[in-house]
């Protein structure tokens, strides 16, 4: 069977490859296109919230779920928009993996921008899809429309697909 994402990663190398003073490759992110409406459940060990600001910290084995997508991270701190009636946005730190099944990327802190289904990761990103392996300094993931753009020193390991 004629593995279609291999085809398509290797399409996103080569116009990678042209741009190489970019330093930056697009890919296809996840296998279906998020809902940032969803409903968003955290858990983790300990909740901390600030009444001055509204924010709140989830802190030990933070569990952040939307959909399909899965975020884990050692700590999360939930920033509500100004009203203070929805989530703005998410900051992730240490040990951040994400989960848009059948992708997953870790890195060290990471941002998740609700409204806008844009999760930006940072510092030793790797992106793993099926057997291919992607790193970079940065990704930037739009769960809304499926993609992710790695830059900064982007590194692809390839592996043959076992059919």
């Amino acid at each position: 069977m004629f593995n279609f994402r291999l085809v398509l990663l290797c399409l996103a190398l080569v116009t990678g490859a042209v741009s190489a003073t970019a330093q930056e490759t697009q890919v296809a992110f996840g296998s279906t296109k998020a809902d940032p409406s969803q409903p968003v459940e955290v858990t983790s060990d300990t909740l901390n919230v600030n009444q001055e600001d509204g924010s709140a910290e989830f802190v030990g084995n933070v569990i952040v779920i939307q959909g399909e997508m899965r975020l884990t991270a050692a700590r999360v701190l939930v920033i509500y928009n100004q009203e203070r009636s929805a989530i703005e946005r998410m900051e992730a730190t240490e040990d951040v993996v994400l989960v848009s099944p059948p992708d997953a990327a870790e890195g060290d802190w990471a941002e998740y921008t609700i409204d806008s289904g844009v999760i930006v990761m940072k510092g030793n990103v790797l992106l793993t899809q099926g057997p291919s392996i992607i790193s970079g300094d940065q990704m930037i993931a739009n769960l809304t429309t499926g993609t992710a753009t790695m830059a900064g020193r982007v590194k692809t390991i390839l592996q043959q697909g076992n059919n």
